[in-house]
């Protein structure tokens, strides 16, 4: 049986979760969280979640992982067969990480934490968000999906990162990063109350008060 190592609060953790589920496939969760020490290391050779545990192994990076389950479990197709219509929707997953998520992600410690991060990180992420979402907007779909007729890894990615872009959008540069964006922010809605999706925030919900306990010890 596959396992998947991580914690529920983590957003890439949820992507592949709700990829497994949506594939319809048994998998065991195993309590992992990120750091550097030897046993994490052994596990995942940075540190991170998600890890995926395989009969032969542990897979790590989430774009991989997700490709990897494609490749070689049943279930729900994720990507599409054509090769032209699958470059696109890899290309919509590493434009979400690239230009979206990772500026974000520069500002979570305040936006989520009370964490101060500086104003020239934050005024760097601010014009990055923008670009990103402009990007995303010139290539996806959102026909009704992010790639188009079908749910895809794109739209896993459109989930558990631009969800997140828009709270820090919102909470410190008071700006909806969707407002101009209707047809996408009916997507984000619709996804998130997928049966699968709902499962999914209900453990991260259940997660949060422990989580949040370990950060604060970290302070």
């Amino acid at each position: 049986m596959l396992k998947l190592y991580g914690f529920s609060v983590s957003n890439y953790y949820n992507m592949v979760k709700l990829a497994l589920l949506e594939k319809g496939l048994p998998f065991e969760e195993v309590p992992f969280y990120a750091g550097q020490t030897p046993e994490a290391l052994a596990v995942s050779p940075r540190g991170k979640v998600p890890v995926l545990g395989v009969k032969q192994g542990f897979i790590n990076e989430t774009s991989v992982i997700l490709e990897y389950i494609e490749q070689t479990q049943e279930g729900r197709a994720l990507l599409p067969a054509e090769p032209f219509q699958r470059a696109q929707v890899l290309a919509l997953c590493r434009e979400i990480e690239l230009y979206i998520e990772l500026p974000a992600r520069a500002c979570f410690a305040e936006a989520f934490f009370g964490m101060p991060v500086p104003e020239a990180i934050k005024d760097k992420a601010k014009a990055e968000l923008l670009l990103g979402i402009s990007s995303l907007w010139r290539h996806g779909k959102f026909a009704p999906y992010v790639a188009g007729e079908s749910f895809t890894l794109a739209d896993l990615y459109f989930m558990y990162s631009v969800n997140l872009a828009c709270a820090v959008g919102e909470k410190l540069f008071g700006l909806d990063l969707l407002a101009e964006l209707p047809a996408a922010k009916a997507l984000l809605d619709q996804l998130h109350a997928m049966p699968n999706a709902q499962k999914v925030a209900a453990d991260r919900e259940a997660a949060m008060p422990a989580f949040m306990a370990m950060i604060a010890a970290k302070k």
